[in-house]
């Protein structure tokens, strides 16, 4: 395979010999596939430059340099964990950032296909396709991640399919909150103002068990939703192979841009840590990992780009969309993220005007209203 610097890397697993760790007086000490110690300088040296921490068990680490998968071990919780090549994980960022524009131009479909779906939300017991449209719509409005029952037992951690009915209160018909613990013990309180949404989960409360996203099957039988029936769904509505995660990654990029865009345009100075900062509080992650994970490096970059390009900086003040153009169901925020995707300063990107909708809609001004605290 080809990585995104056109270096050759190779499918490897851990699965078949490799090089293997073993503590000494002083440090570690590396033994090949065939026990013999590890001394070739090269090796060692990138060995070194895997910083593979010392309280990992069990460690594997690849023995060629262009496998793209480098190490894996077992932190002290058991845990199994990766690390791959940079040139794979580049290419693989790489890929999911071109994906970005045609996620935003199939998210109309995806929101149109979920409303008429929840929309039969009225229905006394909810079915697997008004539950399924229920956590697309929350997925959409909330950021949450998905979650899995991997990550609840090892961690104590929730997402959204591993939500239990005691993490939801209904404040009133058209309101509820949702507050859990998620990956890395971050509390999560969000609040939401969906009437659709709101009715839906009120009836998931009244099934009997745990779980908050189940349905009854057609022999009675409660089944539990999990993440990769939920991404089946989405593919399905979206007719690509779009995942719960696109929604984070479409969302922080979203969000950025409209910060960088509103401060050039206001002229109340740029500030990148600012910026991610925001991000971060709408997807209840750190800046640090939004930066290298969820915001598309062209609008990452945009900052730097118009504080030294000044024409870029003159067609952004100067520059209007018409929010009624574009694809329907999407924002006017979204319709600059598509347009800057898409053209990528072809065409100015900015309109000044606010947001205006239900309380329930998500809006990009800098402020969150679907994340408390």
């Amino acid at each position: 395979m080809k990585s995104a610097d056109s270096q050759t890397l190779v499918y490897v697993s851990d699965a078949s010999p490799g090089i293997s760790r073993y503590r000494r007086k002083e440090g570690f000490a590396y033994r090949d596939a065939s026990g013999n110690a590890v001394r070739d300088s090269a090796t060692l040296a990138r060995i070194r430059a895997l910083a593979i921490p010392p309280a990992y068990d069990s460690v594997w680490i690849c023995p060629i340099a262009n496998g793209h998968l480098q190490a894996t071990g077992r932190d002290a919780r058991g845990r199994k964990q990766y690390q791959y090549h940079p040139a794979w994980r580049k290419d693989r960022d790489d890929r999911k950032y071109e994906r970005l524009a045609a996620f935003g131009r199939a998210l109309p479909r995806i929101r149109a296909r979920i409303s008429r779906d929840i929309a039969d939300g009225r229905k006394r017991t909810p079915t697997r396709e008004i539950v399924l449209a229920t956590m697309v719509r929350l997925l959409d409005l909330t950021c949450i991640r998905v979650g899995s029952k991997r990550y609840l037992r090892s961690n104590g951690s929730y997402g959204l399919t591993t939500l239990r009915s005691r993490h939801v209160k209904l404040v009133d018909r058209e309101s509820l909150r949702l507050s859990f613990a998620g990956k890395g013990g971050i509390r999560h309180e969000v609040a939401l103002d969906d009437p659709r949404v709101a009715r839906v989960v009120r009836r998931l409360q009244h099934l009997p068990g745990q779980e908050l996203f189940q349905y009854l099957d057609d022999d009675g039988q409660r089944r539990a939703i999990g993440s990769s029936e939920l991404n089946d769904y989405l593919e399905r509505i979206a007719g690509d192979r779009f995942t719960a995660k696109d929604f984070r990654t479409w969302h922080a990029t979203v969000t950025a841009l409209e910060w960088t865009c509103r401060a050039f345009a206001a002229e109340t100075g740029y500030s990148i840590t600012r910026m991610l900062e925001e991000v971060a509080r709408q997807l209840g992650n750190t800046p640090a990992v939004c930066r290298n994970a969820y915001i598309h490096p062209n609008v990452l970059g945009l900052g730097a780009r118009l504080t030294e390009d000044t024409a870029a900086f003159e067609r952004l003040r100067a520059g209007f969309v018409d929010n009624r153009a574009g694809p329907r169901r999407l924002y006017a925020a979204e319709r600059r993220l598509l347009a800057f995707l898409e053209r990528d300063f072809g065409e100015p990107i900015f309109a000044p005007e606010p947001e205006r909708g239900a309380a329930s809609r998500r809006r990009y001004s800098g402020m969150s209203i679907a994340r408390l605290g």
